[in-house]
């Protein structure tokens, strides 16, 4: 499974980046605001930190504005996936787009017919909701075993990206259905790596080490 992290903060990319955890990057207006940046300016930051897919969103609701929109983004970096609502005007902008070998990242899916019909438009990622879709009181993982099951039943080659994940079990439940990716904010990445008995194995051999009164180097 892919891991993209989900943030603008274009420091902890890097940081991510360097331990080889991050295979692409998603970011919204909402990120963007969060870190008082210029939106085009922070998107190619990234997409000079990550060779992989790195999604920019348009903001525009109408096909036309959503075009124009597109054409201002893809050209920042080959990298950029065009990310687009999942509404009417959406999937005809992901249709032309991906006609034009241009990636799209269909986005706020909270239903497998949803992410049927973007998989139709030729959407290369679709990206639904778990967390959210969880506070509403529905069951985020069952959405993605539905979209998995239908994809498999006809090999849709859209990629499923699990977002709105919460916490490590929303890794590891995507991960068990076979998700393609998963994006998490950076604190949700970090978190996958604690183990109480990772640290209580590290305090031991630490320990008996001090006791040889060795040193390496």
């Amino acid at each position: 499974m892919k891991f993209f992290v989900d943030t603008a903060d274009t420091a902890e990319i890097r940081e991510l980046a360097e331990s080889g955890l991050v295979d692409g990057v998603t970011t919204n207006p909402s990120l963007i605001h969060k870190s008082g940046r210029e939106f085009l300016e922070v998107v190619e930051e990234i997409c000079g930190i990550t060779d992989g897919p790195v999604s920019a969103e348009v903001v525009a609701l109408d096909h036309e504005t959503m075009m124009k929109e597109a054409e201002v983004l893809r050209k920042i970096a080959d990298n950029v996936a065009i990310k687009v609502p999942l509404t009417i005007d959406g999937l005809k902008t992901c249709k032309a787009l991906t006609d034009d070998g241009t990636m799209v990242n269909v986005t706020l899916c909270f239903s497998a017919n949803q992410a049927l019909l973007a998989a139709k438009a030729g959407a290369s990622f679709i990206s639904p909701f778990v967390g959210r879709h969880d506070d509403i009181g529905f069951d985020g993982m069952q959405l993605i075993s539905d979209i998995r099951l239908i994809y498999d039943n006809y090999d849709f080659d859209t990629e499923i990206l699990v977002a709105s994940v919460r916490h490590p079990v929303h890794v590891l439940e995507s991960a068990r259905i076979g998700a393609d990716v998963m994006t998490a904010p950076p604190k949700v990445i970090r978190q996958l790596v604690n183990h109480p008995l990772t640290d209580k194995g590290i305090e031991g051999f630490l320990a008996d080490w001090k006791k040889t009164g060795q040193t390496i180097g």
